[in-house]
């Protein structure tokens, strides 16, 4: 058996069934990152409801390449219950597992590239799904993310996003929950690139200047004729570092919509939002304005791995085959204490009005952080609340 058989050995490791293919981007086998940085990843994230805010599943898969490894998460909320499964093992380093998209129990199936896909997985501590996507407009490819703190890079990413429905069925503790396009729907997207993941770095000298916090809106909303796209993150002065709103129509026509205005609304004693006003701007100057608001909120940061979690986070390395289910009552003083510290998806509703958008109504994602300072939104620190 010659030694490109096992990829194992000398300069020939790293070598696997993905170099079969014209796919390379860099002088060396696809399973390695093009970056050395340990954070570089590759996610995907995909979210359904069934427009009631009963429920919001929330789910992804991520591959980890330069901290060998791979996990996936299911986050679903009812009430004011999260309960979170959390998934992870060991990629392999030749990449092959990239073309199954599998940890565990837990597999993405690629239908149709940019339009179909299954998602799939076998009970697990209780839960269970086989539900299928299907895009409704085509993706939309955002404007590159980057994230500087000093000299440091902390977020370098490329993501497309996309709006759809879903079919299959979802079995939580011995119940099935059937889910039809006609009801059920959602956004997903797929990122890859570097921001933190895995366990804590060596701190170094302390950051200069000091992370003071950021504001971060997301919200791509599905309607029957089009769908809207809305990125946006600011630093705590208010300054704009990342601006992208797109619509896309039935017939493939895309518009950029500008530099939206936003108005959050919080509750009161809280920087939990309950909705907003968006006002985008067409390009022959008109305004869209899209009321948005909250049906069900979800902290990702909670039980999602996206920070907040000292035991768990995107990357860490837990063992081989690690499997958990987590609970999380959002009552609890200890877990509703640190919901401000994190981005939190929320079950979105929002009616428009403008060219193209006569009162019609759409769902999506409704996703914001207000972390830390921002200026506009009248927060001087880290605990400052809504009045």
């Amino acid at each position: 058996m010659s030694p490109l058989d096992h990829g194992l050995h000398g300069e020939y490791y790293g070598l696997g069934p993905l170099d079969e293919y014209p796919i390379h981007q860099l002088p060396r086998p696809v399973a390695w990152a093009g970056s050395s940085d340990r954070n570089f990843y590759d996610r995907c994230y995909l979210n359904a409801h069934d427009r009631t805010g009963d429920l919001f599943l929330i789910t992804g898969l991520g591959f980890y390449p330069n901290l060998g490894t791979k996990d996936a998460f299911v986050l679903l909320r009812r009430g004011d219950e999260q309960t979170a499964v959390h998934l992870s093992d060991t990629a392999d380093p030749r990449g092959g597992d990239r073309m199954e998209q599998k940890v565990g129990n837990y597999r993405v199936e690629i239908i149709e590239p940019l339009h179909k896909l299954r998602l799939v997985m076998e009970e697990t501590h209780g839960i269970a799904m086989d539900i299928t996507w299907e895009g409704s407009f085509p993706v939309v490819q955002e404007l590159p993310h980057v994230m500087r703190q000093g000299a440091n890079t902390i977020l370098d990413a490329q993501r497309f996003a996309q709006v759809g429905t879903w079919e299959g069925v979802l079995s939580v503790d011995g119940t099935d929950i059937a889910v039809t396009p006609d009801r059920w729907l959602g956004s997903r997207d797929r990122s890859w690139g570097i921001r933190p993941v895995g366990e804590a770095a060596p701190a170094g000298k302390p950051a200069d200047p000091a992370f003071e916090g950021m504001w971060w809106l997301y919200v791509p909303m599905r309607f029957d004729d089009f769908c809207v796209v809305i990125i946006i993150q600011e630093t705590p002065d208010g300054f704009r570092t990342l601006n992208d709103c797109t619509r896309v129509w039935k017939d493939g026509r895309v518009e950029q919509l500008g530099w939206p205005r936003v108005e959050m609304r919080y509750a009161s004693g809280t920087r939990v939002p309950t909705g907003a006003t968006i006002v985008c701007q067409t390009p022959e100057g008109k305004d869209l304005v899209l009321e948005v608001s909250s049906k069900l909120p979800v902290p990702i940061h909670v039980g999602g791995g996206y920070g907040g979690d000292s035991d768990w986070t995107h990357g860490m390395w837990k063992g081989a085959g690690f499997t958990e289910r987590l609970t999380y009552d959002m009552n609890d003083p200890a877990v509703d204490g640190r919901v401000m510290f994190g981005v939190i998806d929320h079950v979105g509703h929002a009616v428009a009005h403008g060219p193209g958008a006569d009162g019609v109504e759409g769902w999506g994602l409704f996703e914001h952080g207000a972390l830390g300072r921002h200026d506009p939104s009248g927060f001087d620190d880290w605990f400052t609340l809504a009045p």
